[in-house]
């Protein structure tokens, strides 16, 4: 095995397979913390990794813009840059938890982690190009391409997703090439790709090689087809894209079938996220939802990042299995449901997980 190969094979260490080819990889969430490693971020693909060389990469910029632009990895590198912590999670994360079985990769809890990431503000890449009056949409391209057989696809299509001009325009959307201070693996998007703070990850574009503006909006195929769902206007559903990350909190530990001593505390640990909105509490119930309590928040909110939570449980004396949830409220109202609503189909689940642990 070539030194390269075993590096790249190392970066997906202690991750959860729930895909071998293309590699679709987990983070066991009870190792949670308040950055994930990067060789322990789950990775979502959808087609064989790209190998691109930073040397030959381009990102080409174009459509409805005064001057079109192809930038060099090097001219990114020379561009005014930020470092922020942001979150990123599958639209499909939780799959694992629908009743029936689900179509699509059955991700449990792992699919998401909270990254620190640099790069440029995709608003000054846009400035340079002078979006042109009337522009509606960004689409952004990866070199990621194959074809999807259900739903079936026209043919090879590549990754691509868009957003409306007014949030590419803000400052939690970059164009990054570093994750938690070295340069992106191959599995997370090298040499460049999208980041989009408080959007499901499948907005986050990577192996980004085209950024096209739009004057009408964007209806391709992972825009309408997939990560799509059905909402309802005066009762006609229409498929809709999914964009924003929804109100949630999971639990770290107790992990599933763990064995907890009877009459002793325990720490319940987690953590808790809202898309666009910020967390204003946890609740934690241990008596599979009859009755809730509060759960202290840890360290300061960061916008578009998790917030860890933990809840002191006084273990009962008596043995036997118990049933423990968490549920999240954000600074909008927005609370976690008890079940998950079928117009969402398989994505945006957020509704309250139950943890069963036996108490010994």
């Amino acid at each position: 095995m070539s030194e390269a190969a075993s590096m790249f094979n190392a970066s997906r260490a202690g991750l959860i397979i729930r895909e071998k080819q293309p590699a679709n990889l987990e983070f066991p969430f009870a190792s949670l913390g308040p950055v994930t490693p990067t060789n322990e971020f789950f990775v979502r693909t959808h087609f064989p990794v790209p190998a691109i060389r930073a040397r030959d990469w381009t990102l080409t910029v174009d459509g409805e813009v005064e001057r079109g632009l192809v930038l060099t990895y090097d001219d990114l590198l020379r561009m005014p840059a930020t470092t922020a912590p942001v979150l990123l999670e599958c639209a499909g994360n939780g799959r694992a938890q629908l009743v029936p079985k689900a179509k699509g990769l059955l991700w449990d809890t792992g699919a998401v982690g909270t990254a620190e990431w640099t790069g440029v503000p995709l608003s000054v890449v846009l400035e340079k190009a002078g979006v042109k009056k009337g522009a509606v949409d960004v689409i952004f391209q990866g070199a990621d391409k194959g074809e999807v057989d259900d739903p079936k696809s026209p043919g090879v299509v590549h990754f691509e997703r868009s957003l409306p001009l007014a949030k590419a325009m803000r400052p939690e959307v970059l164009l990054a090439y570093r994750m938690n201070g070295k340069d992106l693996t191959p599995d997370h998007g090298f040499p460049v790709r999208a980041i989009v703070g408080g959007w499901y990850g499948m907005a986050s574009v990577k192996w980004l090689t085209h950024v096209t503006v739009t004057a009408t909006p964007f209806e391709g195929f992972w825009q309408s087809l997939e990560y799509a769902y059905w909402k309802r206007d005066r009762e006609r559903p229409t498929l809709t894209a999914v964009t924003e990350v929804q109100v949630k909190a999971q639990i770290a530990r107790p992990a599933l079938a763990e064995a907890v001593q009877a009459g002793k505390s325990y720490r319940v640990f987690g953590a808790a996220w809202s898309g666009e909105s910020d967390v204003a509490g946890v609740e934690v119930s241990t008596d599979a939802g009859k009755t809730w309590s509060e759960a202290p928040l840890l360290g300061d909110s960061v916008p578009f990042a998790w917030r860890l939570w933990e809840f002191p449980w006084d273990v009962p004396k008596t043995t036997g299995r118990y049933k423990v949830m968490a549920r999240a409220t954000d600074t909008k109202g927005h609370t976690q449901p008890e079940k998950h609503d079928s117009d969402r189909r398989t994505y945006m689940i957020n509704f309250a997980f139950t943890v069963e642990v036996e108490v010994m």
